[in-house]
């Protein structure tokens, strides 16, 4: 019996929206430094091209978590910002930052034990 990932996992869609490659630095972002223009945020991202930050932002506005504002000027001027849907994933992103700061050291050593016994050699069984 083969479920879809939303039922085996109700998540699962969340996750796919909001923990994609770059998704969670934009969004972070933006939360931490506020309304910023396109070339603010790559700053601020930094290794994050050109053609995928702006692949990311369209994705995050249909989706509803960042806005878009266009200003008319000449030069005309967009500035992009976290929406309030945006700003909920912050317990989210908190709680992240917390278990992360508490727990990677963890991490850490466990795949350093785990790499270690992965070259150690092998009983006979």
């Amino acid at each position: 019996m083969s479920e879809e990932p939303e039922q085996a996992c109700p998540i699962a869609p969340v996750v796919d929206i909001v923990f994609s490659r770059w998704t969670t630095p934009i969004l972070w972002t933006l939360h931490e430094h506020g309304r910023q223009r396109f070339v603010e945020l790559q700053r601020h991202i930094g290794t994050i091209t050109p053609k995928v930050l702006t692949q990311r932002l369209r994705q995050l506005e249909r989706d509803g978590l960042v806005r878009r504002t266009y200003h008319p000027e000449v030069p005309p001027r967009v500035e992009y910002e976290i929406s309030d849907l945006g700003r909920s994933l912050g317990p989210l992103f908190a709680t992240l930052a917390t278990w992360s700061a508490e727990n990677l050291a963890r991490v850490q050593r466990a795949r350093l034990d785990y790499d270690g016994a992965e070259t150690a050699p092998t009983a006979p069984r």
